[in-house]
């Protein structure tokens, strides 16, 4: 096999707390994400490693084989990007203790990647690489101010300001999840009717719950229950299905997450006159049932003049983001 070491190349690498992925693509963004920019994604589950130290290795060797069946040199690489859930010290490439990777404690993963493939090496919490994806692949490219929601399993958010991605004092900037917007509600980031319970998968489900709960002493039968199989097998993706059925309680549901999420958009706008919010994962498959609602809440909410600057859209990567994201990272900020 010729080898290709005139050519430029980046390696992304997503770490999860169900699966890990190492993403090869092109070294220089393309002018369309439609571009054949990736060149292959290989992926492995993470618990099937007991410790951070074995993921780690496995992460190494995939990347070795990866770049060996390519025929690629390690030289040729423009850098290595790492996306991983947070918290985490992006300066000095340290992962901090994620809760869904149990026992990362102080991972130094950067050092430990960099002196084995001597190239440059950078990490990033995931919401930020999923911002810095739409910002240079997707809705946002050409943007200068723009704020990127996750709304998936949790609510995080990575913010790109003044045409830079924007840290805070301890890279702890975009945690809007852990904005309480109620008294009472749903739980998320430890917090009842915080803006990450109201608008996240896990959210999504117990409002299901306290609403079916609601309708069963009311002595009705929801049909969303019967179809979930029970209150404990309710998922978001239940509600989601439910509603594209028309089911009134699941579009109430969904109404319901919806009013919040404008209501923590409007405080957004207000605060960072953001040019657009792109919003994955559970938005852009029930934004035909969020959107009129978040739309109204955020009219009468936010400034008229900022809210009309700013666009919300879904993100444009959909399924195929986390593989933009880490490759995102390997071009550096």
């Amino acid at each position: 096999m010729i080898r290709q070491t005139d050519k430029r190349y980046a390696v992304g690498i997503d770490i999860g707390g169900t699966k890990c992925a190492v993403v090869l693509g092109k070294g220089e963004i393309p002018d369309s994400y439609e571009d054949d920019f990736i060149i292959e994604r290989r992926c492995f589950q993470t618990k099937s490693h007991n410790t951070w130290q074995e993921t780690i290795n496995h992460i190494i060797n995939v990347t070795e084989t990866l770049l060996a069946d390519k025929g690629i040199e390690p030289a040729s690489l423009i850098g290595i990007g790492i996306s991983c859930g947070g918290p985490l010290d992006y300066q000095k490439g340290v992962i901090l203790s994620p809760p869904n990777l149990v026992g990362w404690n102080h991972v130094p993963i950067v050092e430990l990647l960099k002196n084995r493939f001597k190239v440059p090496v950078y990490l990033q919490n995931d919401a930020n690489a999923c911002a810095l994806a739409e910002w240079k692949f997707g809705a946002a490219r050409g943007k200068r101010n723009v704020i990127f929601l996750t709304f998936g399993t949790g609510l995080g958010a990575g913010l790109i300001l003044d045409g830079k991605l924007y840290h805070g004092a301890n890279d702890m900037a975009g945690e809007v999840g852990h904005v309480r917007m109620s008294d009472n509600g749903p739980v998320g980031y430890g917090k009842s009717g915080s803006l990450e319970g109201f608008c996240s998968g896990g959210g999504l489900v117990q409002l299901g719950r306290m609403k079916i709960l609601e309708r069963l002493q009311l002595g009705e039968h929801p049909k969303l229950l019967e179809e979930a199989g029970g209150l404990e097998q309710l998922t978001a993706k239940h509600i989601g299905l439910a509603a594209e059925a028309g089911d009134p309680l699941a579009c109430e549901i969904l109404e319901t997450s919806a009013h919040y999420l404008g209501r923590g958009l409007a405080l957004l706008i207000d605060v960072l006159n953001p040019e657009m919010i792109v919003i994955g994962s559970i938005f852009q498959r029930c934004e035909a049932f969020i959107r009129p609602e978040m739309e109204a809440v955020i009219r009468k909410e936010a400034l008229g003049r900022s809210a009309e600057q700013c666009q919300i859209v879904p993100a444009r990567l959909k399924n195929a983001i986390g593989n933009y994201a880490a490759l995102s990272v390997a071009f550096g900020l």
